[in-house]
C-alpha cells in the first residue's frame, strides 16, 4: 500500500478565488461608476436548511463585492406554474444581470425545464443548453462554474496544459463533458490533449496512469487511488459526495504520495467554484451595459 506521506505539492483554491473576486470587484467597481450596479438574483424553493445556508453565503459575497442581490423565496409546495413567473419577472427586470435558481428543488418540480426558463444570458450557472452550445462553438458566454474555476486554478498554479494530457474522470454534464470542452479550446491555458473515461470504460485506469494531469470528477467518494496516478501527474479533485455534512472527495488523500501536485480534500475546487459564479455574474452585467450604449 502507498504511503499517506504528502510529497505532493498543494494547490488550494482559496488564493485563486480571492483573485478572481479581486478582479470582480474591481469591475464592479467601474460598473458602478457609470451608473449600473450588478445584480446577482437567486430563487429558493422551499426551507431546506443547507440550501438556505447557500443562499446567504452568496447574498454576503455579493453584498462585499458591492452587488445587489434581489432574493424570491418559495414554499415548498410552490407550482410549477408559479416557479416559472418568478422566474420569468426576473428574466424581465433590466436591473437583473444574473439569475440563479438554487438546487436542489422539490421532487414535484422539474429542475431541468426551470432552468431552461431562464434567459441564457442571465444563466449564472453557465448550464442553460444555449450556454453549453456556446461553449462547444467556442462562443464567448457564461462558461459552468465548476469547470471554469478549475481551469482558473491550473493557470494560478502555472500548470503546463497546452499540449499536454488531461484525463478527465467522469462524463457529467455540469462537470467532465463541458470541462473536456474547454481544455481543449485553442488558449494558452487550454489546448490540451483531453481523455474523457468513466466507471462503463473497462479498466479506466490504464488511461489515467498516463495523464499529465487527471481530473476526478465522477461523484463516487475514494475512486482515485495511488495506483490510478503516474507518479508526478498533477492531480485535481472535482467531484464529490456528501455524507451528511461531512464532504467525500474523489481522490483519496494518499495520492499525494504519489502526485507531483494536488488539490487538498477541502478547499480545492469549491472556492474557485463561487468565484466563478461571480465572475458570470459581473460578466453579465458588462454584456447589459454594452447592449444599452447608443450605436
Amino acid at each position: 500500500m502507498a504511503s499517506t506521506t504528502s510529497t505532493a505539492r498543494m494547490l488550494p483554491g482559496a488564493p485563486v478565488a480571492r483573485r478572481l473576486l479581486d478582479d470582480v470587484a474591481e469591475r464592479s467597481r467601474a460598473l458602478r461608476e457609470s451608473g449600473t450596479v450588478p445584480s446577482l438574483a437567486t430563487i429558493l424553493v422551499g426551507d431546506d436548511a443547507a440550501s438556505a445556508g447557500y443562499i446567504r453565503i452568496k447574498q454576503r459575497q455579493a453584498a462585499d463585492l458591492g452587488f445587489s442581490s434581489p432574493h424570491v423565496h418559495l414554499p415548498a409546495d410552490t407550482t410549477e406554474d408559479v416557479l416559472h413567473h418568478a422566474i420569468a419577472d426576473l428574466n424581465d427586470d433590466p436591473a437583473v444581470h444574473a439569475l440563479l435558481i438554487q438546487y436542489p428543488v422539490p421532487d414535484h418540480l422539474d429542475y431541468a425545464a426551470a432552468l431552461m426558463a431562464v434567459a441564457p444570458d442571465k444563466d449564472v450557472d453557465g448550464m442553460h443548453p444555449t450556454n453549453l452550445g456556446r461553449l462547444a462553438a467556442g462562443i464567448a458566454g457564461p462558461t459552468p462554474c465548476t469547470p471554469a474555476g478549475i481551469e482558473a486554478l491550473l493557470a494560478h498554479y502555472e500548470i503546463p496544459i497546452r499540449g499536454r494530457e488531461v484525463v478527465i474522470l467522469g462524463r457529467g454534464a455540469t462537470l467532465g463533458r463541458p470541462l473536456a470542452m474547454l481544455l481543449a479550446q485553442k488558449r494558452p491555458t487550454a489546448d490540451a490533449a483531453v481523455t474523457v473515461v468513466h466507471t462503463g470504460v473497462e479498466d479506466w485506469a490504464r488511461y489515467t496512469r498516463r495523464a499529465d494531469v487527471l481530473i476526478a470528477a465522477a461523484g463516487v467518494p475514494g475512486i482515485v487511488q495511488p495506483e490510478h496516478v503516474r507518479p508526478g501527474a498533477t492531480v485535481i479533485g472535482g467531484g464529490v459526495r456528501y455524507a451528511g455534512r461531512r464532504l467525500l472527495p474523489d481522490v483519496d488523500e494518499s495520492c499525494a504520495a504519489v502526485a507531483g501536485a494536488i488539490t487538498p480534500r477541502v478547499g480545492g475546487v469549491g472556492p474557485t467554484t463561487v468565484a466563478m459564479l461571480f465572475q458570470n455574474a459581473i460578466a453579465a452585467a458588462e454584456r447589459a451595459l454594452r447592449r444599452q450604449a447608443p450605436m
